[in-house]
């Protein structure tokens, strides 16, 4: 700043070279705002992309979405390395819809989208359970006749396979080329997410057989794979085998996936006998994995140690404790647990789900009464909340860390925000049609007993 205030004082900032070489050095240092300044200044002599793309980089790294939104507006000429920065930073960024539209902005501006282009949005696709412009995406590929490598096949598979479609993915996986790690990993993880384990293990072996050697991240997804399905013996024989057979050291991931097992296996002590003895600090994933199964198997004691190991709680934690005390109706003591959260500062992470009708992707968080179909929506959740009650659904009041009466309780689970997405969808389709619902936190036990019923015939 000392150099730039004495250039200022100076009158050199008319000096194109000077100002390029001061903005290269702010750039350089990550002084992104300083360099915006001269950004600016910059645009009067020059409409070469490559300042602009420099500046869109550094505001998307530092998660600053608007400022890059800013910047990307008034570039006078956009290369594809412009497009690119922008589709991969809001999608790195979990804004997935604005990923997706400027990547439809891309392909209608006359530049032809590349593979680091494809790859970016079909993360977003992916993130975001928009299967139905995910497949166009596709399509477009195809119609373009793109070069399919390791990262396209890989970004594919994934798509399809957090979009619910894992036969798709498991029919473009048998189809491509399987000579690269991350695409055999990329399918056992899809497999893993739909509780696919015996054919994960299956796809594991078949990888073996065809004489790839797999990596850490192939035992992250295969220990996944036996947490999901309950394959707790086959999971402790893949953890052993990972030091004996392939000397692959335990990462910190490898411990949480294998202390996931243990927990959702309802096995508590033994989870926390390997978190006392893991040859790495555990982290607060690991943590967290303990104190969810302490919320499922109502270990309380269990979960006051494990809640004070976390070092940097947040408002998941508090959640799951404070579901614990309300389980047991210890309503003081769950008061108390968010009385510290407020104290502490900390925000309740905000829920939100997503669903795709046409190539329209629809968000909503809990309680919301912004959409412009909103009477209609409620109409359509209680009526479906009601027949859900007439086939035996009874919402699991406990999970309301509140002690308020049983109706508003009721009335908090009824207006969950992928109950709200259903009801969307319902009201908005025709019958037998196939509704899926995205989720950026993991579905509640009360939602997940109401969506298994209302889904029947």
């Amino acid at each position: 700043m000392e150099i730039h205030s004495h250039l200022v004082k100076l009158g050199l900032l008319s000096n194109q070279r000077i100002v390029t070489h001061l903005f290269k050095l702010y750039i350089d240092h990550d002084r992104v705002m300083e360099a915006c300044k001269l950004f600016w200044l910059m645009l009067e002599w020059s409409a070469e992309p490559f300042y602009g793309n420099l500046m869109l980089m550094g505001f998307l790294k530092c998660g600053q979405i608007d400022k890059a939104y800013q910047i990307f507006k008034r570039m006078p000429v956009k290369d594809l390395v412009s497009w690119n920065s922008m589709i991969a930073g809001t999608a790195r960024n979990s804004c997935l819809k604005d990923a997706m539209n400027i990547f439809s902005k891309l392909v209608n501006s006359g530049l032809v989208p590349d593979g680091f282009s494809f790859s970016s949005v079909l993360s977003a696709c992916a993130q975001a359970g928009a299967r139905c412009y995910g497949m166009w995406v596709h399509q477009l590929m195809a119609e373009l006749g793109l070069e399919m490598n390791h990262i396209l096949s890989s970004s594919l598979v994934d798509m399809y396979a957090k979009c619910g479609r894992i036969d798709v993915a498991i029919g473009i996986f048998k189809t491509i080329k399987r000579n690269h790690v991350s695409v055999w990993n990329t399918m056992i993880g899809g497999l893993a997410a739909h509780g696919l384990g015996s054919d994960a293990v299956m796809f594991f072996r078949e990888m073996e057989s065809e004489g790839l050697v797999p990596d850490g991240v192939t035992f992250v997804a295969l220990l996944t794979a036996c947490s999901h399905s309950g394959m707790v013996e086959e999971a402790r024989q893949y953890f052993e085998a990972m030091t004996t057979k392939y000397s692959i050291t335990p990462r910190i991931e490898h411990y949480g996936a294998m202390v996931d097992t243990l927990s959702r296996a309802g096995l508590l002590d033994e989870a926390y006998d390997l978190v006392k003895t893991m040859n790495v600090k555990p982290d607060a994933v690991i943590w967290r994995a303990l104190l969810s199964a302490c919320c499922r198997y109502r270990q309380t004691k269990l979960g006051e140690i494990t809640v004070k190991e976390i070092a940097f709680q947040g408002s998941g934690d508090y959640t799951l404790l404070s579901n614990i005390y309300s389980s047991a109706n210890r309503w003081e003591d769950s008061e108390e647990v968010w009385k510290e959260r407020k104290k502490k500062g900390i925000r309740k992470s905000k829920g939100l789900s997503w669903v795709e009708l046409g190539r329209s992707t629809h968000e909503f968080k809990a309680g919301d009464r912004s959409h412009p179909d909103t009477d209609g929506i409620y109409q359509v959740l209680h009526r479906l909340s009601n027949k859900a009650k007439s086939e035996g659904y009874i919402p699991l009041t406990e999970l309301v860390s509140k002690d308020v009466s049983e109706e508003e309780r009721e009335e908090n689970l009824t207006v969950h925000s992928e109950k709200l997405a259903v009801a969307y969808s319902i009201l908005k389709t025709m019958p037998r049609t196939e509704i899926m619902v995205s989720k950026n936190l993991q579905t509640c036990s009360d939602c997940h007993e109401w969506m298994k019923i209302v889904s029947k015939d």
